[in-house]
């Protein structure tokens, strides 16, 4: 099993998460983070005055899959998230252990 964080753009949410459950994915976590990369933040005028945004506001996509899934599942997020300009995000994907269904106590793939 496969655990893929997918940092992308607010605006970008809703086309994300309808395009992965086009392809079956049944669940994902998401939260609004903050952060900044080569984007570097920008800079804002408030009542005249010109302040510095260091940290960008972005959104946080995790979704576990099995490691047949996980290129599709990657594939998908690259082609519905990516604008061509700097700040789109990252993608990053970790090898997960074990997982368990709270409910049901299901472990591994069948509690996904």
């Amino acid at each position: 099993m496969k655990k893929v964080e997918a940092i992308v753009r607010h605006f970008k949410l809703e086309d994300v998460k309808n395009a992965l459950t086009d392809h079956g994915v049944h669940g994902m976590t998401v939260s609004e983070v903050r952060g900044f990369g080569r984007q570097k933040g920008h800079t804002e005028i408030y009542r005249g005055t010109e302040y510095a945004i260091d940290f960008v506001p972005k959104v946080k996509i995790e979704v576990i899959c099995t490691d047949e899934n996980l290129q599709m599942v990657v594939d998908t997020i690259l082609q519905t998230a990516q604008t061509g300009q700097i700040g789109d995000g990252k993608i990053f994907v970790t090898n997960l252990e074990e997982s368990i269904r709270i409910r049901t106590g299901e472990r591994g793939e069948e509690a996904l």
